[in-house]
């Protein structure tokens, strides 16, 4: 799966700073905060806001589910506030968020 960036800038000045860390000119711990500032940030999300993102995407709970590789008893139970969404679950929804179905399909 390829990295999602915040912006095509940041990708570009992370496509630069990662050739430079393989060069040998940056160090690993400089690459970490490159990494952490132009990636797409995570955080957590609430039960009506997977809702609404579900819905925006005009799909059912299952559907919703099979993108996310997931079952819909999940996503019933995200958007009842009964679990939340952690780890790459968490990550996929947030990409669902900022750029549709389309990005994880």
């Amino acid at each position: 799966m390829s990295k999602k960036y915040r912006s095509d800038a940041m990708a570009a000045i992370h496509e630069t700073m990662s050739a430079l860390h393989e060069a040998g000119v940056i160090d690993k711990q400089t690459m970490r905060g490159f990494d952490e500032a132009c990636l797409t940030p995570i955080r957590p999300l609430k039960p009506k806001q997977i809702k609404a993102i579900r819905e925006r995407e005009q799909v059912s709970q299952a559907v919703f589910a099979n993108y996310l590789n997931i079952t819909a008893s999940l996503v019933s139970k995200w958007e009842r506030g009964e679990k939340q969404p952690s780890g790459a679950s968490l990550k996929l929804l947030t990409l669902v968020e900022k750029h549709g179905l389309a990005a994880v399909a």
